[in-house]
């Protein structure tokens, strides 16, 4: 499929193509153990170019065999193991609401379907491609369904009248990513995400219009913004918004990410390198011990601010005290969405 995929659009060193697909829901298996039953990326692919991004690898499977060419009429192969071009080449789902229409029916509704978790479901190109707001424009007319949106854009405002469609049929929980409020590192960390204030205003107005969304923090950067005054500020900026909950959780760098973020770590903060190349020597995921000091660092910032709490998955509609437990659908939805961060 990769290999037929016509040339769609270009942006600043950026090609897309559309990619012809079999299917838009993912069945989620997961070594973590995540809950979450369905995911959903409209895109393969993300303009935002994060230092830290652990879908850099989904590359690879693209071209098994064939050598995809930039232009229909260059021979230059493309070499998809290189973890820039997940950020140069995006493709683009097409069909992508006839077939979530088709594949909702075979599904249960109360499992859990994350819309963004391997690339933005609101990178830039979404402005003029709308896969996204077609996805959205399909749950707005299903009920009963639980939706959760994952992004880094200011760009889900353009939505807003959708959203509030879905959550009023359905359980949606918006997680708007903001690594850092500091707007000089986000440029440096996250290349062409909106900036933090633009992200913060974009949780602000989610919220005027009732739709339950907060700020999720993650990754959390060792010995960046992995300490009590950074997740301070965070917690704090994110109650000032009016944010329904707030989660964070520590980095984990999987090889096809390494290359990227530990230039980064080296170029702009050499002291912390042999740091990095001690925790992750052997494994790709923060130890126990660390992790349980960010969660109760995290656990006192949204006390102490009266935010709501997230589960150890932060892509959930469910609330952490919930245990998991899925809702009768008799409940209703309204009182479902007010429980869910009381």
């Amino acid at each position: 499929m990769a290999a037929e995929a016509e040339h769609a659009d270009d942006g600043h060193l950026i090609e897309f193509k559309k990619l012809k697909v079999r299917s838009i829901l993912n069945k989620s298996v997961s070594k973590r153990q995540l809950s979450l039953a369905y995911s959903i990326n409209p895109y393969r692919g993300c303009e935002f170019g994060c230092k830290y991004c652990y879908a850099r690898y989904t590359h690879e499977f693209m071209a098994p065999k064939a050598q995809l060419a930039p232009r229909e009429d260059e021979l230059t192969a493309v070499d998809f193991r290189d973890p820039l071009v997940f950020e140069r080449m995006i493709f683009l789902k097409q069909n992508a609401a006839w077939l979530l229409e088709q594949e909702l029916k075979k599904i249960d509704p109360r499992d859990e379907v994350a819309l963004g978790t391997a690339t933005d479901p609101y990178q830039p190109i979404e402005r003029r491609a709308k896969i996204t707001r077609s996805l959205l424009e399909v749950f707005a007319r299903k009920e009963g369904y639980r939706l959760g949106i994952v992004t880094k854009s200011r760009l889900i405002e353009r939505d807003i009248d959708l959203l509030v469609e879905v959550a009023r049929r359905n359980t949606l929980v918006v997680h708007v990513t903001i690594t850092t409020p500091d707007a000089a590192l986000a440029r440096l960390l996250e290349p062409r995400a909106p900036r933090p204030d633009l992200r913060f205003q974009a949780v602000k107005r989610l919220r005027e219009a009732g739709i339950v969304a907060g700020v999720f923090g993650s990754p959390l950067l060792p010995g960046i913004t992995d300490n009590e005054e950074a997740l301070d500020g965070m917690a704090r900026r994110s109650a000032a918004v009016g944010a329904s909950f707030f989660a964070a959780h520590p980095l984990f760098l999987k090889p096809c990410s390494r290359p990227t973020y530990l230039s980064f770590v080296r170029e702009h903060f050499p002291a912390l390198q042999a740091d990095y190349a001690k925790r992750f020597a052997t494994t790709d995921f923060a130890g126990r011990e660390y992790r349980e000091r960010l969660a109760k660092m995290v656990d006192r910032a949204c006390r102490r601010y009266g935010l709501g709490k997230r589960s150890s998955d932060a892509l959930l509609t469910r609330n952490e005290e919930g245990g998991g437990k899925r809702p009768t659908q008799s409940a209703g939805t309204k009182a479902r969405q007010q429980r869910l961060f009381a």
